[in-house]
């Protein structure tokens, strides 16, 4: 697998029938290793590890209802409360972040309306923070750590 813009860590991969899996600490479970789950993996690690976001508020793959359509957020952050408070969308790494990736998470915004979004391909990351008051967004120089948050 590619090298990404992320810390290294140390992963499980397991092969099945010809495939690879790698393990999903969040979901506690052997997930299909394609190249998005891969920077999933790299960059939940890195917000785990180096940001320090528990593991008991972020979650993979949640399901939401968008206009009568079942979607998928990659990662979805909680506050203590349960609410939502950030989503991250993931791509893979040969992908190029566009206007297109952005539209795709405030669309999953919409439903969830949290503080941070955050959409990354490994490479280059980018988050932003949603000022609902003056109905505004600003990009941020870097993912802030949890305590900041």
């Amino acid at each position: 697998m590619l090298a990404l813009n992320l810390p290294p860590y140390s992963f499980k991969i397991s092969n099945k029938e010809g495939k690879k899996y790698i393990f999903d600490v969040l979901r506690k479970k052997y997930v299909a290793l394609t190249p998005e789950e891969w920077v999933r993996q790299h960059f939940t690690n890195y917000l785990l590890m180096h940001k320090g976001y528990p593991s008991g508020l972020l979650a993979n793959e949640i399901q939401i209802n968008l206009n009568g359509t079942k979607k998928r957020c990659d990662t979805v952050l909680y506050n203590r409360d349960l609410t939502a408070k950030m989503i991250v969308e993931y791509k893979a790494p040969d992908v190029v972040i566009t206007q297109a990736v952005f539209d795709q998470i405030t669309r999953y915004n919409m439903v969830l309306r949290v503080e941070y979004l955050i959409v990354t391909n490994g490479i280059n990351h980018y988050c932003c923070r949603i000022d609902y008051a003056t109905n505004s967004y600003v990009f941020l120089p870097e993912i802030p750590d949890y305590a900041f948050l």
